[in-house]
C-alpha cells in the first residue's frame, strides 16, 4: 500500500514580519509541503523560497479563479492565513470551505499580549467560541488542570510590530512595482500607511511623554473614574463586528451616557490603543464631544501606554469590543460592550443601558470569567507572540503541531486530545 501524499499548505497574508516563513520552515521539517501567495513586495521580502513562491499581480477581480486554479494545482489540503476578514481572506474561505480544505486563523491574542489566537475556520465574531456557553466551557474542562498565568500589562513587542510595520510598507511603497495592481485592503493608501508607521517611529519619545503626564494627572487626582477603551478605527474587528461605521460614534455615545448618567464627581478617560497613530483625531473630537456635552472638565484622553495603571483605580470600563477588555474582566471590573465579542457572555457583560452602567456598573461573575478564561488558555490561545523573536520562538514550539493535529483546539479539548500546555514565559 502506498503511503498518502503529504499535506499541502497554502499560506495568504500573514502579520508584518518573518513568522509565516519561519511557521513553514517548521512544517516543511514536519514533512509538509508549503506554499505562498503574496500580493506585494512586502509579503515577498518576508517568504524564504523563491520556489514555492506565487505572486498575484492581476487585479482583485482574478483572485477567486487565481486562488481555485492554486488549489488544484498544488493539491492544496490546508490553507494558513492572518485576519478572516479581509476581501482576499473572506473570498478564499469560503472556497476553501466548499472544498472541505483545513483552514486556519491566525490573529492576535485574545488574551493579548502574551499569547497569540490559533483558531479554526474563523475568529472574532466569527470565532466558535461566539457559539460555546460558559457551561458547555466548564463540561469540557472537568478534567483541565492548567494554572492560570497573571494578564499582563503591557503588550510584550510593541517596539518590533511598529518596525516590521515600517519595514513592510516601505518595501510596499519603494519596490513594488511588479505589483502594480495590488489595492490595500484598508482605505490609506500605501504611501500613508508607510508616512504614519514612520511618523510613530520617530514621535515615540514625545508620545511617552504625553501619555506619562497624563496617567499622572489622572492618578493623583483623586477623583472616581470610568474608562472607555478605544480601538483602531481601520482595525477589522471594529469594521465588521460592531454597530459602528466610525470612532466618533462611539465616542459620541459615551460621552453622552457618561453626561447623563454618571454622577456628577465622576471622571471619564479615553485610553487610545497602542498603535493609534493620528489618522483619526480622537483627541480632538474627545474634547469637541466633551465641550458639547457639558462635561470637558471631567473627560481626560491618554495615548495608549500600560492598561494597568489605569485600571488599578477605575470604577468600570466600556469598549466596542476590545480585546483589553480581557484585563478589565480579570480584574472583576465592570464591563459594558457594543460589538461582537468572543468574551460578550451574559455572565461578566453588563447589559444595563449605558445611563444606567456608568449610574451604578453592575459587576462582572468573577468565576465564571476564570472558567471561561482558563478555556481558552487550554484551547485558542497560545504562548508567544509574531514580531519579537523570543516570542516566536515561543509560539512555535506549540502551535505547529497544533497545526498538524486533526482536531482543532477547542474539539481536541472535549476530546480529550489537546496535548499538554506549555505555562507562559514572559517574551520581551
Amino acid at each position: 500500500m502506498s503511503n498518502p501524499a503529504p499535506r499541502q499548505f497554502l499560506f495568504l497574508q500573514g502579520p508584518h514580519g518573518p513568522f509565516f516563513g519561519r511557521l513553514s520552515k517548521m512544517l516543511r521539517a514536519a514533512g509538509v509541503g508549503t506554499r505562498r501567495v503574496g500580493f506585494n513586495r512586502g509579503d515577498q521580502h518576508f517568504w524564504h523560497d523563491n520556489n514555492s513562491f506565487h505572486p498575484f499581480t492581476d487585479a482583485p477581480e482574478a483572485w477567486p479563479d487565481t486562488f481555485a486554479r492554486l488549489l488544484a494545482d498544488h493539491a492544496i489540503t490546508d490553507i494558513v492565513l492572518y485576519g478572516d476578514t479581509r476581501p482576499i481572506h473572506a473570498q478564499a474561505i469560503a472556497l476553501a470551505r466548499a472544498k472541505g480544505l483545513t483552514i486556519h486563523v491566525f490573529e492576535e491574542g485574545y488574551l493579548r499580549p502574551y499569547w497569540v489566537t490559533y483558531e479554526r475556520n474563523g475568529t472574532n465574531g466569527n470565532s466558535a467560541l461566539m457559539q460555546t456557553s460558559v457551561a458547555d466551557m466548564r463540561h469540557a474542562l472537568a478534567h483541565a488542570d492548567l494554572d492560570q498565568a497573571e494578564a499582563p500589562a503591557q503588550w510584550g513587542d510593541m517596539r518590533q510590530h511598529i518596525f516590521y510595520g515600517a519595514a513592510y510598507h516601505a518595501m510596499v511603497l519603494l519596490a513594488n512595482r511588479r505589483y502594480h495592481q495590488f489595492r490595500p485592503h484598508r482605505a490609506q493608501t500605501v504611501n500613508q500607511e508607510f508616512r504614519l508607521y514612520l511618523k510613530r517611529l520617530v514621535l515615540m519619545p514625545f508620545l511617552w511623554a504625553d501619555r506619562v503626564q497624563a496617567t499622572a494627572r489622572i492618578r493623583a487626582g483623586g477623583f472616581p473614574y470610568h474608562l472607555a477603551l478605544l480601538q483602531l478605527e481601520h482595525d477589522s474587528n471594529f469594521q465588521h463586528h460592531s454597530p459602528f461605521t466610525t470612532g466618533a460614534e462611539f465616542l459620541a455615545l459615551v460621552i453622552e451616557g457618561f453626561a447623563r448618567g454618571a454622577p456628577t464627581h465622576h471622571h471619564l478617560v479615553f485610553k487610545a490603543h497602542p498603535l493609534e497613530d493620528g489618522r483619526v483625531p480622537q483627541r480632538r473630537e474627545v474634547r469637541r464631544l466633551a465641550r458639547q456635552f457639558g462635561v470637558e472638565d471631567r473627560v481626560h484622553y491618554v495615548r495608549g501606554g500600560k492598561l494597568a495603571q489605569l485600571l488599578d483605580h477605575a470604577r468600570s470600563a466600556v469598549t466596542v469590543n476590545s480585546t483589553a477588555a480581557q484585563q478589565v474582566l480579570w480584574r472583576g471590573l465592570p464591563l459594558k460592550v457594543f460589538g461582537k465579542a468572543v468574551y460578550a457572555k451574559p455572565e461578566f457583560v453588563s447589559i444595563q443601558p449605558l445611563t444606567d452602567f456608568f449610574a451604578q456598573p453592575a459587576r462582572p461573575d468573577s468565576r465564571a470569567y476564570r472558567d471561561y478564561r482558563h478555556y481558552l488558555l487550554e484551547t485558542s490561545q497560545v504562548a508567544g507572540g509574531f514580531y519579537s523573536t523570543s516570542g516566536r520562538r515561543q509560539l512555535l514550539r506549540q502551535v505547529v503541531d497544533m497545526m498538524l493535529a486533526t482536531d482543532d483546539p477547542y474539539v481536541a479539548l472535549n476530546s480529550g486530545t489537546a496535548a499538554p500546555r506549555q505555562q507562559l514565559r514572559i517574551v520581551k
